[in-house]
């Protein structure tokens, strides 16, 4: 075999080598991880959940709800901001959101929840399901929300 063959081949082999080095190490880099999203410092002993979790660019923010006094609207204006606290904690916002899922203790409160719900996540609002929940909601809430949003890339 001419000098010149062996030499482009081992060229070759080199260059293939080291793009499946580089394609090996992007790909590890490119894994998207578990992270959780707090407010403040890790609790000491493991919490029953977390309230936002985001795997790659996807976030899940854990159901709100309202644990005050207070009507349908003043709940769903409460737990709608705190999920926009949870949502900018993580790095989304509202407009990020693409899937909501909506408890109502009781479905009559339907009309009233929408009225404050609405325009809530910008011009194009994410995919909802709305259900009123059997035996009530958590804490006296009157409505719990839950949503999964994507964190936009910087």
């Amino acid at each position: 075999m001419p000098e010149s063959t062996k030499s482009r081949r081992n060229i070759l082999r080199a260059a293939a080598g080291a793009t499946a080095v580089a394609a090996a190490s992007s790909a590890s880099a490119a894994t998207p991880q578990k992270k959780v999203h707090r407010k403040g410092e890790k609790p000491r002993n493991p919490p029953l959940f977390n309230g936002a979790v985001s795997y790659g660019n996807l976030l899940f923010v854990a159901g709100k709800g309202a644990h005050t006094p207070g009507d349908i609207k003043a709940h769903t204006e409460h737990v709608l901001n705190e999920i926009k606290k949870e949502l900018e904690n993580a790095g989304s916002n509202m407009n990020c959101v693409l899937k909501c899922n909506v408890y109502l203790h009781d479905l009559k409160d339907y009309t009233a929840m929408n009225e404050v719900f609405k325009g809530k996540f910008g011009d194009e609002p994410p995919v909802r399901t709305t259900i009123a929940a059997a035996g009530g909601i958590p804490g006296n809430s009157l409505v719990e929300i839950d949503v999964i949003a994507f964190i936009p890339e910087k």
